[in-house]
């Protein structure tokens, strides 16, 4: 990572903590050390089971003109974290899905932790590319039909990562579920 891109990218997640000076401190002192920052101010994170995020990163990886937002990976608990734009709207919900937004915290490593139990897939460039939420969700599709295939299982399938949309009325529209327009 050269050395603007790893500024602009220390600069841009120590904005969520709650100390950002003592964040970028930290991590501007060579250490990788861990903080906590809050999501659904910059950023709201998904979290996946790792079988699949992996999945998900390597099809994102693959996408022409797509430049990936930031991935994370917790190897202790299997699961891979991908940053979207914040959305109080939406929630995600599936087997073994989290959706972190506003009031919810995520601990993240310096931008250029690339090694440990805590690291980056793909690490924030620091001009804010997230990941674009249709594209996960045509995305986490694909992982999920790849993994079944490889796994030899449907188990994958019990209930697959799906965003649905929170209209005012709180009302759930879920992609597809509209009924078509009425003719007169």
């Amino acid at each position: 990572m050269a050395l603007a891109q790893w500024t602009n990218a220390t600069e841009w997640l120590a904005a969520a903590a709650q100390d950002p000076q003592a964040c970028k401190n930290d991590w501007q002192h060579g250490t990788s050390g861990t903080h906590l920052l809050a999501a659904g101010r910059f950023w709201d994170v998904l979290i996946v089971p790792a079988c699949l995020g992996l999945r998900v990163a390597d099809l994102l990886d693959r996408i022409p003109r797509l430049e990936p937002g930031p991935a994370l990976l917790d190897e202790r608990r299997q699961h891979v974290g991908f940053f979207l734009p914040p959305d109080p709207a939406s929630t995600w919900v599936g087997q073994g899905t989290r959706h972190v937004t506003r009031d919810g915290w995520i601990a993240t490593p310096a931008p250029h932790c690339r090694w440990g139990d805590l690291r980056w897939l793909c690490p924030p460039d620091g001009s804010g590319t997230l990941n674009p939420p249709e594209v996960m969700e045509r995305v986490l599709i694909r992982a999920i039909d790849d993994v079944i295939r490889s796994h030899g299982t449907g188990h994958h399938r019990h209930e697959l990562p799906h965003r649905t949309i929170h209209t005012p009325q709180t009302a759930v529209i879920a992609p597809g579920a509209l009924p078509p327009p009425q003719s007169n």
